[in-house]
């Protein structure tokens, strides 16, 4: 038996963080109301570099044509400003590098941010998460994947779900994990600490490229030579692997040769129903992929870095330890 430990956590005490050592129904988003929508591309905070990730147009393009890119923000009481945004119409996807702070570990973790593969959160999900992680010695790097459209998606044109042909999103996801890795030697990391964390849909995306390494594109340049295999995988509230009357995503092959992951998921989760992590951590384990996982008793959904005080809050203090007991990090 692998190590899986499902951790049933009701109560947990545990300090502050310190150093590091699916559905079926409508879309996995922060139930949040859009205050402005500005058709303008989206741009980090000055000082981080945002890059293209593919050397030309993207491959396949957009699920359908689509408006010019858009900034939605919405009211956000844990943001800084008290203020959330979330990118619409992403046909141009980058990634954004956030240099570690301080000490740096040489360990990198890209974050796929959620967004119902409808539109990235990538403040809420994204920066946020960023901000803690280079603060804890890693580089880390915000995905801006395509959306609408880029993987299975509820339509609000059709009022239907959508299973598209073409992964554009996983294409992005791999593209990018192969860029960082090609990059490794420039971003003064580690290319065998190199790992994922995603949210939501974006957990959905940790789940594709732990076990999907084969190309989902044609190659289009050198980097495409690298390997797109994550070393470590921290999937939160995953989405889309729990399908229709509990069924298991069909599309989604698990394998032997995924990351250890790190999975944590609310009970009260009113958007992505636990069994997606229940499901997807019961394959790993089958497969014999070291799998930790911590279940909370409230927390809902899109918890991210807010509600410090409660239990669901101390998940980041346990990815850090989990990443010092695989040997990603160090004390």
């Amino acid at each position: 038996m692998t190590p899986f430990r499902l951790a049933l956590l009701t109560a947990l005490t545990i300090g502050a963080a310190s150093g590091a050592c699916g559905r079926a129904g409508k879309p996995d988003a922060p139930p949040a109301p859009a205050r402005t929508s500005a058709p303008s591309t989206w741009q980090p905070r000055a000082g981080l570099r945002q890059m293209r990730i593919w050397p030309g147009a993207a491959p396949d393009g957009t699920f359908r044509p689509q408006p010019p890119e858009s900034v939605q923000s919405y009211p956000d009481p844990g943001a800084t400003g008290g203020i959330s945004a979330a990118v619409l119409n992403v046909s141009v996807p980058t990634m954004t590098i956030m240099p570690a702070r301080g000490h740096a570990n040489g360990a990198a973790v890209i974050v796929f941010p959620g967004g119902g593969f409808q539109k990235v959160f990538v403040d809420l999900e994204g920066v946020e998460i960023c901000d803690w992680l280079t603060g804890r010695g890693i580089t880390c790097i915000v995905s801006k994947y395509r959306a609408p459209g880029g993987n299975d998606f509820w339509d609000d044109k059709t009022q239907r779900r959508i299973t598209p042909a073409i992964p554009r999103a996983l294409q992005d996801a791999q593209r990018t994990i192969r860029l960082v890795r090609s990059m490794a030697g420039r971003l003064g990391i580690d290319p065998h600490r190199i790992g994922v964390l995603g949210m939501s849909a974006g957990g959905y995306l940790v789940a594709q490229t732990s076990n999907i390494v084969e190309p989902t594109y044609r190659p289009v340049d050198a980097v495409d030579a690298v390997s797109s295999r994550p070393d470590f995988a921290v999937a939160l509230y995953p989405g889309h692997i729990c399908r229709q009357h509990g069924t298991f995503d069909p599309k989604l092959p698990v394998s032997r040769a995924a990351p250890p992951t790190f999975i944590a998921q609310a009970w009260n989760d009113p958007v992505d129903p636990i069994c997606n992590s229940l499901m997807y951590a019961s394959a790993l384990d089958k497969a014999g992929v070291s799998t930790e996982v911590h279940l909370f008793a409230k927390g809902g959904h899109a918890f991210a870095l807010r509600h410090g005080s409660e239990p669901v809050g101390q998940w980041p203090r346990l990815v850090e330890l989990w990443l010092c007991a695989i040997g990603m990090v160090s004390a």
